[in-house]
């Protein structure tokens, strides 16, 4: 037993409660990422350029209304450029530099680090998604008002199949190698994963190849949902669960903290 009553003491130390420790440490992740001028004009402003580019340029050939096709496209390459190539610099710099080691020393668990990034990704996928429907919306976007819905969980799969995919990139690798591979990724998907092309626009049969790939799976599934207004189907679900699965798993066996 106790030599001393409780509370004979005051201030007493301990840790704090979980919910506090994450919204905490998603909060902290939130605000880095938003002053991070790189981060800005990866996950914003050039997704904000092309929306506003592809639609008023006729430099590839859609569909009427030309808006109508490029905004579902745009938000995955949203979600793609936060929750991926953000959350991968990020983490493989915060490695380099030790603040996960440090992290780690703390009274903060493992899991609530990934829980915070996480939530601080969804946040910023959230904030995204709200600006660009805003300036699509001022260029005469008009979605399909039954698939929002659909669209709201298609973001957050997406958000945490690229989500896994960037803790798999950013915590296995050298910062410097992470930093090239995560926008090399990028560009790659943006050009050729089914995003700036449908997949049906692509030679051969590199389409259905594409239609594997997360950019792809989501680009079509935002597509189908806001244009179309019914549910995605079960093949780009299925892309992004198996994904969001195969990288988390493998992430938490390779993530390191140094």
């Amino acid at each position: 037993m106790s030599t001393f009553s409780p509370g004979a003491f005051a201030p007493a130390p301990g840790r704090g409660r979980l919910s506090r420790m994450l919204l905490a440490q998603a909060r902290i992740e939130t605000a880095l990422a938003l002053r991070n001028g790189e981060q800005v004009l990866l996950t914003l402003l050039i997704p904000l350029a092309l929306l506003i580019g592809l639609t008023v340029l006729k430099i590839v050939p859609l569909s009427e209304p030309r808006v109508n096709e490029v905004t579902p496209r745009i938000l995955a390459l949203a979600v793609m450029s936060s929750a991926f190539t953000g959350q991968a610099i990020a983490l493989g710099f915060d490695r380099r530099y030790g603040v996960l080691k440090r992290l780690a020393a703390t009274a903060i668990p493992r899991w609530l680090l990934g829980a915070g990034r996480v939530l601080a990704a969804l946040t910023i996928v959230a904030i995204q998604v709200v600006i660009l429907g805003v300036v699509a919306a001022l260029l005469g976007w008009q979605p399909a008002v039954t698939g929002v819905l659909w669209a709201i969980a298609l973001v957050l799969l997406g958000t945490i199949s690229f989500g896994a995919l960037g803790v798999l990139l950013g915590g296995a690798l050298r910062a410097e190698i992470v930093l090239a591979v995560a926008n090399i990724v990028w560009f790659v998907l943006l050009l050729a994963g089914g995003i700036a092309l449908p997949p049906s626009a692509l030679p051969g049969g590199l389409g259905a190849i594409v239609e594997l790939l997360p950019s792809g799976a989501l680009a079509e599934g935002l597509h189908t949902v806001l244009t179309q207004g019914g549910p995605p189907g079960w093949q780009p679900v299925l892309v992004l669960i198996i994904w969001a699965a195969a990288a988390g798993g493998i992430a938490t066996r390779t993530t390191r903290l140094t």
